[in-house]
């Protein structure tokens, strides 16, 4: 008799989760997450999709133990989270500190874990290295373009040798086809780790091109309609993998859905901007 393949533990799970900010005041507050279950196995890859405010960088934070939630349970690893370097965070934005060097700005983020200078410095080439900036350690920040600076972030992220990585649209803000290098480069080094990684993105072809499962989410109240299974085989190094015909089935299915989830929330579109105001 054959014996089922063994089901990977949930690294990350939510159960019932809801969150209200406001003044204090609940009833009059923005209820950004209700009733939010989720659970990411060890070593996933999952993206969180859906429409501008519908709580996907709430549930980063709360995840990373920089929030707590009103309602529900978190744990991480078998315990509520808390924030420590087991958590690389990667921002939208930059946030690298303009005084110092690439190196310096790598370094910086292995100061807690690392008492040893020596073994700091190393950890941080080694990272850099590996995401192209060895020319550039000595730079600063002004001295880099956009892509060479999420660059940076993304290396400074993955130094501590996170056991989870948290990325809130990391490459939104950089040009197409550094976006799209920035997607190889990420996956190239998560498949080197295989650590847990919860991704938001506005993209549905960047959903659907870097995770495992792509968890869609309603407007605000945020809320998780539906988890999908991408069910396409790793490496997606080439481009071709949007041609294969899971991923635009995938793609026509999700957009259709956003499409429905933009016209419930007429005062804005998928990318956040109220139609109703001028550019």
């Amino acid at each position: 008799m054959a014996l089922d393949a063994p089901t990977q533990p949930d690294r990350i799970v939510l159960t019932g989760v809801s969150k209200t900010f406001g003044a204090g005041d609940k009833a009059a507050g923005t209820v950004a997450l209700k009733d939010v279950n989720l659970s990411v196995p060890d070593g996933a890859f999952v993206s969180l999709l859906g429409p501008s405010g519908c709580g996907k960088t709430t549930i980063l934070r709360i995840v990373d133990g920089l929030i707590l939630p009103d309602q529900g349970r978190v744990l991480v690893s078998g315990a509520t989270p808390k924030p420590g370097p087991d958590m690389g965070f990667m921002f939208q934005s930059f946030r690298l500190i303009p005084w110092s060097t690439v190196r310096g700005n790598v370094e910086f983020a292995l100061a807690e874990s690392i008492a040893d200078k020596a073994e700091r410095r190393a950890r941080a080439e080694r990272y850099i290295h590996l995401v192209g900036l060895a020319r550039f350690i000595d730079n600063y920040p002004s001295e880099l373009s956009g892509g060479m600076r999420q660059r940076v972030a993304l290396a400074r992220a993955l130094a501590t040798e996170p056991d989870i990585l948290l990325m809130d649209e990391p490459f939104a803000s950089i040009d197409a086809q550094t976006r799209e290098l920035m997607q190889i480069e990420l996956m190239r080094l998560w498949s080197a780790r295989q650590s847990v990684a919860l991704f938001v993105t506005h993209s549905v072809d960047e959903a659907i091109l870097l995770a495992d499962q792509v968890v869609l989410m309603g407007p605000r109240p945020g809320r998780i309609l539906e988890v999908i299974d991408v069910g396409l085989d790793r490496p997606r190094w080439s481009y071709d993998v949007r041609a294969e015909k899971r991923f635009i089935e995938l793609r026509a299915y999700l957009w259709d859905r956003i499409r429905t989830l933009v016209l419930i929330d007429p005062e804005s579109d998928f990318f956040g901007r109220n139609l109703g105001a001028a550019d």
